[in-house]
Formats: C-alpha cells, sequence, structure tokens
C-alpha cells in the first residue's frame, strides 16, 4: 500500500467503543457553542409556526446550521419552497468540497456505510476527524461518528427545545447566544493551523465572501467563499 496515501483504522491499542467514546467526550467542549445556537434556531423557527416535531424533522435531516437559519428567514406562508431549496443548495455547496476531503479516507467503506457517515458530518465534526487523522497518523471512523452523532443529537434535541420555549425566550440574539457557534468555529480553526503559507487560501476566501455578502444580496457569499479557497489553494500549492 502507498504509505502517502490517507489510511483508514483505528489507532493502535484501541476498541471500537473506546473510539467511540473518545469520539463522544472530544465533542463535549462543541456542544456548549451548539446548545445557545440550537435554542435561537428553534425559538427563531417557532416565530414563522413551526412545531417542534417539524424542526425537529428539519435540523434532523438536513444537518447544516446555516441553511437552517436561511430556510427560516425566507419562510412565508405558504412557503416559497423552490427559493427555500435553492438556497439550502446553496449554503451548503461547502459540504461538496468537505466531503471530497473525505473520500479518500472513506472509499475503502462499502457505498451505504460511507453515505452514512457523511449524512451526520458537518464542520465542527470534519474539521475534528480531519485534525484528529493528522495527530494520531490514520482516520479513526469511529472517533469521527462519536463526534458526529453527538453533535447531531444535540443539535436535533435542543432545536425542537428551542422551538417548544421559543414564547417564553424571545430573541436569543439579544444575549449574544449567536456569537457563540462562531466562536467555536474560531477554535477549530486555530487547531487547523499549520502556517501563514497554509492560511493564504484562508484569507482569500474570507475576503471573497465577505465582498459578495456586501455587494450581492442572497447567499452567494458562501458558494464565492468555497470558490476563493478552492481556486487559491489550487494556485498557492507547494510543488
Amino acid at each position: 500500500m502507498n504509505t502517502l496515501e490517507p489510511v483508514l483504522n483505528d489507532p493502535p491499542a484501541t476498541t471500537p467503543p473506546s473510539e467511540l467514546r473518545r469520539g463522544a467526550i472530544a465533542a463535549l467542549p462543541v456542544l456548549l457553542g451548539f446548545i445557545p445556537f440550537a435554542l435561537v434556531l428553534g425559538a427563531q423557527a417557532s416565530q414563522h409556526q413551526l412545531s417542534a416535531g417539524e424542526v425537529a424533522l428539519m435540523t434532523g435531516l438536513n444537518f447544516g446550521g446555516g441553511s437552517e437559519f436561511a430556510a427560516i428567514e425566507l419562510w412565508t406562508s405558504p412557503p416559497a419552497i423552490l427559493v427555500i431549496v435553492a438556497m439550502t443548495l446553496l449554503v451548503n455547496s461547502r459540504h461538496l468540497l468537505m466531503g471530497a476531503t473525505l473520500a479518500p479516507y472513506l472509499r475503502h467503506l462499502p457505498l451505504p456505510k460511507a453515505l452514512g457517515a457523511l449524512f451526520f458530518m458537518c464542520d465542527e465534526s470534519w474539521a475534528m476527524g480531519l485534525a484528529d487523522a493528522r495527530q494520531r497518523g490514520g482516520f479513526s471512523l469511529r472517533y469521527f461518528m462519536g463526534v458526529s452523532l453527538c453533535l447531531w443529537t444535540t443539535w436535533v434535541t435542543f432545536t425542537s427545545l428551542g422551538a417548544q420555549a421559543g414564547p417564553l425566550l424571545g430573541d436569543l440574539r439579544s444575549y449574544g447566544f449567536d456569537m457563540a457557534f462562531a466562536a467555536v468555529f474560531l477554535v477549530l480553526l486555530k487547531g487547523m493551523w499549520k502556517g501563514v503559507h497554509a492560511a493564504v487560501p484562508w484569507l482569500f476566501s474570507l475576503l471573497t465572501a465577505a465582498l459578495f455578502y456586501l455587494l450581492i444580496p442572497g447567499g452567494w457569499y458562501v458558494l464565492a467563499g468555497t470558490v476563493a479557497g478552492l481556486v487559491s489553494a489550487y494556485l498557492w500549492a507547494k510543488p
């Protein structure tokens, strides 16, 4: 086997339950950012007359916080389904690139199992899974699933609770709770830091997304930032 290829394995001296448990424990700090953000989403959804069950269905099937917030902002009565679907696809376009980076680690798995793992992928579990693979010299699918399942369960549970308690909670953004998610993601980016040279595509992605956000309405800034980061990473890569 080519030693330069990504390896799909559990590190030595570990068992499947211990890897799942290790992933679940690693996810605990991230949950602190998930809970207030989920409550905010659920509370906003309740203001559009969505029930707790409907919110759970939405967040359980589409595990992507940004696209769910976009859908709630666009929600009308009756809902503009095509507009909401288009915006969801646009905001979730980053998952194409994230899934591509995980593909080499999952290609040894049967297709249903690989698709199941990708279904539970989110920004945080993706970042933590890759960081763990780099640190331990191999990708642990069970660690990744331990992280992902904990985050997914927390997200669905607390968005539903937010929908139930929405009328009592009011606008949680006034307390700054919506910044918790951004703070968690900044910490994850710090863990992926590999030096100034590797961070240049991040800068191009950030600047492009900011310009599109300021100049073009809608969620095009997400796709623009993704493409800018991808192109700059290709052009900036060392030979």
